[in-house]
């Protein structure tokens, strides 16, 4: 076997891997992407902030740790379970929201989180978009994926 067939035979690993993964989340759709997508930034700035920076709040002297580095990947993990498990609550109630509201939740939990990486590591970010991501936060913590807007538009077609 040739180092392309392995290279070849470890990337298709790989994308089925990725395919049964993000399968059984629900689906690669835009929310669970801008969910992945703000967990590794928050993760990575939560590394700078540590390593760069030295002023991070999981250890006593703001320091990079491995222990608090795995404890955030093992919190990140326990992310996706809850994202599966309202995948099967979906499945198995024939609800269509209770995977939005998670996703919805965690979006805004994790960006707040990733703006206060920013925060430390002294960069300005506008204050609208912290109101956003805690406005989505709050929305999904209430069970709630939809917009102002479309409850309004729901109300006004189900004739109430």
């Amino acid at each position: 076997m040739s180092a392309t067939q392995i290279k070849d035979a470890i990337l298709a690993f790989l994308a089925a891997a990725g395919a049964y993964i993000a399968n059984i989340l629900g689906g690669w759709d835009a929310m669970l992407k801008v969910l992945v997508a703000m967990m590794c930034a928050d993760y990575v700035t939560g590394l700078i902030v540590a390593g760069v920076f030295k002023r991070s709040d999981k250890t006593e002297t703001g320091k990079l740790s491995s222990d608090a580095g795995m404890r955030g990947l093992v919190k990140k993990c326990m992310v996706l379970l809850l994202v599966y498990i309202s995948v099967l609550l979906d499945n198995a109630t024939g609800a269509h929201y209770v995977r939005s509201a998670v996703l919805v939740f965690f979006i805004g939990n994790e960006g707040l989180s990733l703006l206060e990486n920013i925060g430390l590591m002294g960069v300005p970010y506008p204050a609208f978009l912290k109101n956003m991501l805690q406005a989505l936060h709050d929305k999904g913590d209430k069970g709630n994926d939809k917009t102002d807007d479309e409850h309004e538009e729901g109300d006004e077609h189900d004739g109430s």
